[in-house]
């Protein structure tokens, strides 16, 4: 039985421009699994509201990041697909977006196409959400139950605890921090509503019901989001030599007025700045490629606000994109399940 592999990333508007950032915005929040509120209430709010005034502003943000070659997590996903196809030689490999294009659909076409009855899907998510990994399997199986001969699939699971997937980033990391040598160093995961971490907690006894409740995985909390980015911290300060008091795990990218997962990186910086800390390193390691998420809102927004504040640099760490030794990485895993 031959065997493809369809990589799964988020998705990223068409062009940097208010109707194609309209039209992303409304497929991306429809998604009942990112925005779980009543249909009606989430329609309304989308299509009345956020659409109509984020769209803008949204796209003057990726027109910041945008590059001749695009969107920058569309082509990072690419030169990652195009990095897994030299190494697993032989083995179709496919991309698609949850959200946007190319689509999972057209991927799983694709990989039908070429004679793959058994297909692996990747989502390219270190921690398991269902607003990220969730509705993307959602999706493909979805996409999956409309052929006549529905194909065979396997997951590839969260790889946040997987040594080849750290290695890759402390490695990455390490550069920025023989040459920035920062006064302190930021995990800055992207953030969830409290909500979807009290609605992963299937016993309902523990997530965020203390303070403690991330400092290891248990039962209970083995599908949080907050634990598993609080493990992947874990993991990197032990490779990189850093304790609690030289780094801070921190949430970004809220919207709305809901309580998100604390605590928020906008806010931790500005007090870092403000206590006297010069140089600041910042490590995304919820994101394997670059994006809109790193480049703008870490790279120019966060490093303006921390410069206001005090601050004299704040450097990003770029993401894994299509690094060699996350592309050999990834391979291993995905091999493994092959």
């Amino acid at each position: 039985m031959k065997t493809g592999i369809l990589l799964i990333n988020l998705g990223t508007p068409d062009a940097p421009r208010t109707t194609e950032v309209r039209r992303y915005l409304r497929e991306f929040l429809s998604d009942p699994r990112v925005l779980d509120i009543p249909a009606a209430a989430r329609w309304l709010l989308v299509n009345a509201i956020i659409a109509p005034t984020r769209s803008s502003r949204s796209a003057a943000a990726y027109q910041k990041v945008w590059t001749d070659r695009g969107s920058p997590l569309l082509f990072h996903s690419m030169d990652l697909r195009d990095g897994l196809r030299s190494e697993l030689t032989g083995v179709p490999v496919e991309l698609g977006m949850r959200y946007g294009t190319p689509t999972i659909a057209g991927g799983l076409e694709n990989l039908r196409a070429a004679g793959c009855d058994r297909i692996l899907c990747a989502p390219l998510y270190p921690q398991y959400a269902s607003s990220s990994t969730g509705t993307a399997l959602e999706q493909v199986y979805a996409e999956a139950a409309r052929l006549w001969n529905t194909p065979f699939l396997e997951v590839l699971p969260p790889f946040h605890g997987d040594a080849r997937f750290l290695d890759a980033v402390a490695a990455n990391g390490k550069k920025v921090l023989e040459e920035l040598q920062p006064d302190h160093v930021l995990f800055s995961f992207h953030g969830l509503p409290e909500r979807h971490c009290k609605k992963s907690d299937e016993s309902g006894s523990h997530c965020l019901q203390a303070p403690d409740c991330c400092a290891r995985i248990v039962d209970a909390n083995r599908n949080c989001y907050r634990a598993q980015c609080f493990a992947t911290a874990r993991d990197l300060r032990e490779r990189l030599g850093l304790d609690e008091s030289s780094s801070t795990i921190t949430f970004q990218s809220r919207l709305g007025r809901t309580p998100w997962i604390k605590p928020y990186t906008d806010e931790v910086l500005i007090e870092l700045a403000r206590a006297g800390t010069k140089r600041l390193a910042v490590f995304s390691p919820a994101f394997v490629a670059d994006c809109l998420e790193t480049l703008e809102e870490i790279a120019i927004a966060a490093a303006e606000s921390f410069q206001e504040s005090g601050g004299e640099e704040l450097r990003l760490v770029p993401s894994l994109n299509a690094e060699p030794m996350w592309v050999s990485g990834l391979a291993a895993m995905l091999s493994e399940r092959l």
